[in-house]
């Protein structure tokens, strides 16, 4: 399966996850939701032509709702990231300079373009906000981050994010609880919160008390869900796991995550994937091909890229 990449990095981010997720859709009739939208690399892989779409991070959904729009457009990015590259490369502190002022700038004007340099000029891809909700992770020391393939990469990433997003997708920023209730019986929710034990950086954290109340909504849905956590590493286990989730369906799959600069860093981890429906399924690493509504919505974008390109 080739797996759509959105431009927004974060840690975390299921781009290698999306094809064993993507063999547990149901076949359902309504609407693709996610509570936790975060990158949108599994939405942007779903093959829903309606969906709705949430983060309680007003600045992921701020960036993708401009894509919709087309206030932003891959020339604009190009635009934008050529400008930034070259003050980039030539500010003081090897780069740290301008880093800054983007930075500065982006907390108080909240511009979707400086969000997205950000995001790929932070330290090893992280995403974190303060208690003030401003951007507060370094710059990646690279000066020379932007290169002219990078800044390739990154339109490329955003055109195809804008052939993919449909006229019937809708972008909230709201809580998650104000998300799940919006669902019905004939609509599948996709959840991926933040990890409880494990990673705190979300835009305004993660509990215990999240949890319960995830685990509460998701118990009462009339709609079919998904939701992708953690079982256990080598050290320890996920707690939740067996107070709480047991209660329904388990598939769980094995994954490395890179935390860090170091290749001692990579660090191993069993995902599982939560459900509330009956589904043929392996019950560890299972793995196929994409479903053939996946492929319709990319050979829409493939026709929307063609058509583009003709009219110049």
């Amino acid at each position: 399966m080739q797996v759509i990449v959105p431009p927004i990095k974060s840690q975390g981010i299921k781009t290698k996850l999306v094809p064993w997720i993507q063999l547990l859709v149901p076949d359902v009739k309504g609407r693709w939701i996610e509570p936790f939208f975060g990158t949108g690399v599994v939405a942007f892989n779903s093959g829903f032509s309606q969906a709705l779409l949430n983060d309680i991070n007003p600045h992921i959904i701020r960036f993708y709702q401009a894509i919709k729009d087309r206030d932003i457009t891959p020339e604009s990015v190009r635009e934008y990231l050529e400008r930034e590259s070259k003050l980039l490369a030539e500010a003081n502190d090897k780069g740290y300079a301008h880093f800054r002022l983007v930075k500065d700038r982006f907390n108080k004007q909240h511009d979707p373009l400086d969000f997205l340099f950000l995001s790929r000029a932070g330290f090893n891809g992280m995403m974190r906000f303060n208690k003030k909700g401003e951007w507060n992770i370094p710059f990646c020391q690279k000066p020379e981050r932007f290169s002219k393939s990078y800044i390739t990469k990154i339109v490329n990433q955003v055109n195809k994010v804008a052939c993919l997003i449909q006229p019937e997708w809708i972008f909230t920023a709201e809580s998650f609880e104000q998300t799940i209730l919006k669902a019905r019986s004939n609509d599948i929710i996709y959840c991926d919160p933040p990890y409880i034990g494990r990673y705190v950086d979300y835009f305004s954290g993660w509990t215990e008390a999240d949890e319960l109340r995830l685990f509460s909504l998701l118990s009462e849905t009339p709609a079919k869900f998904i939701l992708s956590t953690w079982h256990h590493n080598d050290y320890r286990e996920n707690k939740f796991i067996h107070s709480l989730w047991s209660k329904f369906n388990i598939v769980t799959r094995d994954h490395f995550y890179h935390g860090g600069g170091k290749i001692e860093n990579r660090k191993s981890i069993v995902e599982a994937l939560v459900f509330n429906f009956e589904a043929n399924i392996e019950k560890h690493n299972a793995y196929v091909q994409p479903k053939p509504e996946q492929m319709v919505l990319f050979e829409q974008r493939s026709e929307y890229i063609k058509r583009k390109l003709r009219r110049g």
